[in-house]
């Protein structure tokens, strides 16, 4: 046994069993033990930015790590973008980089970089073997970093003549860590703050927003008055008719601000206090008030679901009732295309199961009300602010869950940095229906540029926000890598084409231009 059939043996045995891969040299005796070890899934993207970013929506639905393999440091640089995504969604991934062998390191080689230089601010992990009988033990620690939590990304990086070279066999799986407990104290000054009398209000994050995680709160919210709410981007949660809906903080500060302005408690669950996407001129950072008073019930390494059951306890309100959402679903649009008459049919034909991936940006302003109501269902959302992630999560949540419709709703300014996604998705058979809201402008920057106080922008600079001149034609990008679709241009057209897609296997693209 080499050193690469240990590294995908030991994988194989922690329950690592699917590959993300753009290999190259380096990483041939990996590949080659695909063939050898039984039980590891290979599945080939032609981009590492697709590679990272389905890696991230699959262990998003498993909640469990899947390995990505990248060639050298280049290919690392690729898929950063999408490793920033998942270390802020918190998501386990195993991320094995391949590198010169350890010998021919020295001689600064064309492709030598410092991985370990990159992998860092999107790692919490990172280890390079030095011999194929070290191989299999860092790779059982990987794994068991990468699960840590709240989760996070571990890489592992593979020097070529450690992947040949005679190793001593596999490792054993590692016990799993668990979450961190929530001391009595956190619950204790919780509860002191949700029973003041004064404005209170709890923000959640966490790697999953379960059902009976929104339950609990909500049930101390109807109890002791407060509010929740969720910080804007979080990477997964369980919505839809039978349970709660859980309001988002607004992206844009000054409404983030105005929303918190008269709260003088915060509580925080899973996440920090929150702060503005971007600075602004004469416009704070921080968005809760100087007032209010933060109190943190649970880290984000802490057992969310625990800590909610311990304070609901104290509250006495496990038996009060949550606030769930009733069904019912918007009446089929017709007439004009545009983003709502799309948010309509969404929510109208959406199956039960359905997993949303979306990155509709400023086209999806609709989408949470028309959906609201709709079959339970799990929404994705872009969280590090890096676009380009929609098509690769709906591509790993596809391959996650191969029983369930996987609905990609997709900006096309940021669709094209993953485009490559459809390609793998048309390979592997995925049944993914991507919506590309095709405005043919990056236009949350047209806004930002007057929010960061340039005023009177000239049309070179309107320009550079503009994707006209030629115009992306999605169809046939989309038909060129295997994918069928099609251009719906009204809302009875769109209402067939995506009923349509919903129930054919494999994937299909619909670009509606608005």
């Amino acid at each position: 046994m080499n050193g690469a059939e240990s590294l995908v043996t030991t994988l194989v045995d922690a329950g690592v069993d699917v590959c993300f891969t753009n290999p190259g040299t380096s990483e041939m005796q990996f590949v080659a033990a695909l063939d050898r070890v039984e039980g590891m899934r290979g599945v080939l993207a032609l981009f590492e930015g697709v590679v990272t970013g389905a890696a991230d929506g699959y262990a998003r639905m498993t909640g469990k790590p899947a390995c990505t393999l990248l060639h050298l440091g280049p290919g690392l640089a690729n898929g950063l973008a999408n490793l920033h995504n998942a270390r802020r969604a918190r998501t386990p991934i195993v991320n094995i980089v391949g590198e010169h062998a350890t010998y021919h390191r020295l001689l600064d080689a064309p492709l030598a970089s410092d991985i370990e230089g990159f992998a860092r601010p999107v790692s919490g992990w990172i280890r390079t073997s030095e011999s194929a009988a070290q191989v299999a033990q860092d790779a059982t620690e990987a794994v068991a970093a990468a699960v840590k939590p709240p989760g996070q990304v571990a890489t592992l990086i593979l020097p070529a003549d450690t992947a040949w070279m005679e190793a001593d066999g596999a490792a054993k799986p590692l016990p799993l860590p668990t979450p961190a407990s929530t001391h009595a104290e956190a619950v204790k000054a919780a509860a002191h703050a949700l029973l003041s009398g004064e404005p209170a209000v709890m923000l959640l994050n966490g790697r999953v927003l379960t059902a009976r995680i929104l339950e609990l709160a909500s049930r101390i919210a109807n109890k002791t008055g407060a509010q929740i709410f969720a910080d804007t981007f979080i990477s997964h949660v369980e919505r839809g008719a039978g349970r709660v809906e859980i309001a988002r903080l607004p992206y844009f500060a000054e409404q983030a601000t105005e929303t918190l302005a008269n709260y003088r408690h915060l509580i925080l669950v899973a996440t920090q206090s929150p702060v503005s996407f971007f600075a602004y001129p004469d416009t704070p950072s921080r968005l809760a008030p100087e007032a209010c008073e933060s109190v943190t019930l649970v880290p984000e390494e802490g057992d969310i679901e625990d800590a909610l059951e311990q304070l609901a306890a104290r509250l006495e309100a496990l038996n009060t009732e949550p606030t769930l959402t009733s069904s019912a679903r918007p009446a089929l649009p017709s007439g004009e295309l545009n983003a709502t008459t799309v948010a309509q049919a969404v929510g109208a034909l959406m199956p039960e199961g359905a997993i949303i991936s979306d990155e509709a940006a400023t086209s999806g302003f609709a989408l949470p009300a028309a959906t609201v109501g709709a079959p339970p269902h799990d929404w994705l959302s872009l969280t590090g602010g890096a676009i380009g992630q929609g098509m690769p999560v709906a591509t790993g949540a596809a391959v996650a869950c191969p029983d369930r419709r996987v609905i990609n709703l997709e900006a096309d300014g940021s669709g094209m940095y993953t485009v490559q996604s459809l390609w793998t998705q048309a390979r592997e058979g995925l049944d993914v229906t991507t919506v590309i809201f095709a405005n043919r402008k990056y236009a949350i920057l047209q806004i930002e540029l007057l929010r960061v106080g340039a005023h009177n922008p000239g049309p070179k600079a309107m320009d550079l926000l503009d994707l006209s001149r030629p115009n992306l034609d999605w169809v046939e990008l989309a038909k060129g890598m295997g994918v069928p679709a099609s251009r719906p241009t009204t809302a009875e057209e769109f209402n067939d084409a995506f009923a349509r897609s919903l129930t054919e296997p494999g994937p299909y693209l619909i670009e509606v231009v608005i």
